[in-house]
């Protein structure tokens, strides 16, 4: 059966397509530059980063729902999560009411950590969100929904930001 749309139809979208894919890389090389060369000054890289802006989201927050977050093994997290510590950016508290949990904590040196880290990028959002309308917010929303595995997207589905 013939596909109802035209090869000329489809070559603009597989153009379209390529260049979303590069719109992703430049936009994300830019987004992380100047929180990568501060981290490059602490001797951290980009898991250290994502660690200290989950656990600022969400204080007290366990062990197991980071890696659940972060998609990552223990091992990859105890590496990054020890020194953070070791460097007094987060600090280990154990549970309230489960003793055999650890809940994770910025300090005061994280809070700023996570702040000089993630000003630049809250800013270029705000400024890419004030220059168009709310229907192009819904549709990029969108669109990174779709591009997320099911389990990822998930975390979404309810909380929809107030435009």
């Amino acid at each position: 059966m013939a596909d109802a749309v035209g090869p000329k139809a489809h070559r603009a979208h597989d153009e379209a397509v390529q260049q979303a894919i590069e719109l992703l890389f430049f936009a994300y090389r830019d987004f992380t530059a100047r929180a990568d060369a501060i981290l490059a000054r602490q001797n951290f890289g980009r898991a250290h980063h994502r660690v200290v802006y989950f656990v600022g989201r969400h204080d007290a927050m366990t062990v197991s729902a980071l890696l659940t977050i972060l998609g990552i093994t223990k091992q990859s997290l105890s590496r990054v999560l020890s020194q953070l510590v070791r460097e007094g950016y987060i600090v280990q508290k154990t549970g309230t009411t489960d003793r055999r949990q650890r809940l994770l904590h910025l300090t005061a040196k994280g809070r700023e950590l996570e702040k000089l880290l993630t000003t630049e990028q809250r800013a270029r959002i705000t400024a890419a969100y004030r220059a168009v309308d709310n229907a192009s917010i819904t549709g990029f929303r969108d669109v990174m929904l779709g591009i997320m595995n099911d389990d990822t997207r998930k975390r979404f589905a309810v909380k929809a930001p107030k435009s």
